[in-house]
């Protein structure tokens, strides 16, 4: 894996139950600040893994990131009906019900409590 999606919340702590309790993600690391404040945070899925922190930082990253807009992250998984069974019971608001695609995967879509969209599905970039 050499791509890590990275997103800012308002409310990271947040973020990182839901990405953990709807969409089954590991907590790798979770680093705060003396005031309990997510500085930075990795989250597992399967090979991959995506990085987090709270808005209102300080820093060149921080500063290019404030006025961002959500983003969309993919993330394969094996049973899309199973993980979008999970994502439901946890509340998730989705987008998208388990579709089958023209391209042959199969996905749902998701969105978490600060607008980014989650995509979940069967089809792996570069494995065909």
């Amino acid at each position: 894996m050499s791509v890590y999606p990275t997103i800012l919340y308002t409310d990271a702590k947040a973020a990182i139950s839901l990405l953990k309790d709807a969409f089954g993600f590991t907590e790798t690391s979770v680093y705060e600040d003396a005031d309990g404040l997510v500085m930075h945070a990795e989250l597992s899925s399967g090979t991959g893994m995506v990085m987090l922190g709270s808005k209102g930082r300080s820093g060149v990253f921080a500063d290019a990131m404030r006025d961002a807009g959500p983003v969309g992250v993919y993330v394969v998984v094996d049973d899309v009906d199973a993980h979008h069974k999970r994502a439901v019971e946890h509340g998730a608001e989705i987008l998208m019900e388990p579709t089958d695609q023209d391209y042959g995967s199969r996905d749902y879509m998701a969105r978490d409590a600060e607008g980014n969209v989650w995509s979940f599905g069967t089809y792996a970039p570069g494995a065909g």
